[in-house]
């Protein structure tokens, strides 16, 4: 009997080892996750979103439809950064954050990794805008997206084009996400690639791809709402900047709040060096 026994551990541990040899190696830094590509927010006013972000110096760079009464507008953060505007078809929609979309340098090596590690991801494709996509699903069921560039993308060649020069910042650097159940979704972020840090209620997320990409979990409270960060030289004058084109702006020692009518939260951090 103990032979047996043991040949039946034997013969777990090698089914074992085969089921995590199958399992492929991570991208490389390069290959990986790269940076935030975009945020998408759904607007109960498409003109006006747009209008808002235009006062933070953020032009429109092109349009796309989704079906008979959605409307899909990209507005340009820089050559790599965008914040998509959707138009509400359904009075049932939820307002506000919809999902994050990632950089990836190669998104099939990316999909991949991402196959084999069980989280079934959606097959690569190209989207109507050019570029290669493809999303996998959180745990509470919310998107994320992970894109790659090409050549002959709308984002692509539209590089250099609406590059407002008032932008009140020239970048994305992250983004804060309340989740309800905190434990649950930083193991699914450690899942996607992310180095996990722990600080009270937060978690910070990390990439060795995007070191300068500062995105945190959060636990969700009752009026919590995601928040887009923006670097800016001075926190003081861009508050004044924005008052005086009548965006509600409100100065926080080196932190900038300001929201849209829509309530979405745009948070812009001093670095106190040039961008």
């Amino acid at each position: 009997m103990k032979g047996m026994r043991w040949i039946n551990l034997a013969a777990g541990a090698a089914l074992f080892a085969g089921t995590l040899s199958v399992v492929a190696q991570p991208p490389a830094p390069g290959s990986g996750i790269t940076g935030i590509a975009n945020i998408a927010l759904r607007a109960s006013d498409v003109d006006k979103e747009v209008a808002f972000l235009g006062k933070l110096g953020f032009e429109k760079a092109f349009t796309t439809t989704q079906g008979p009464n959605a409307l899909e507008v990209f507005v340009k953060i820089n050559d790599r950064q965008f914040i998509e505007v959707y138009s509400r078809t359904d009075p049932k929609q939820p307002l506000g954050w919809m999902h994050v979309c990632f950089e990836a340098g190669d998104a099939n090596a990316l999909e991949k990794f991402y196959t084999s590690a069980g989280l079934s991801p959606t097959p690569v494709r190209k989207a109507d805008t050019g570029n290669l996509i493809f999303t996998v699903k959180d745990p509470s069921g919310n998107i994320i997206a992970f894109t790659q560039y090409v050549p002959d993308s709308r984002y692509t060649l539209d590089s250099g084009q609406h590059l407002g020069a008032g932008r009140i910042s020239n970048a994305i650097t992250g983004f804060v996400l309340p989740v309800r159940e905190l434990g649950v979704m930083t193991d699914f972020y450690s899942g996607l690639g992310f180095e996990t840090e722990q600080s009270g209620n937060a978690v910070h997320l990390a990439t060795p791809g995007a070191p300068y990409m500062r995105v945190e979990l959060s636990r969700a409270a009752a009026a919590s709402q995601p928040q887009i960060l923006f670097p800016v030289p001075d926190a003081r004058k861009a508050a004044d900047q924005l008052k005086k084109l009548g965006v509600n702006a409100t100065l926080q020692g080196k932190i900038v709040f300001v929201r849209d009518e829509d309530q979405n939260s745009f948070v812009l951090l001093e670095t106190g060096s040039k961008q």
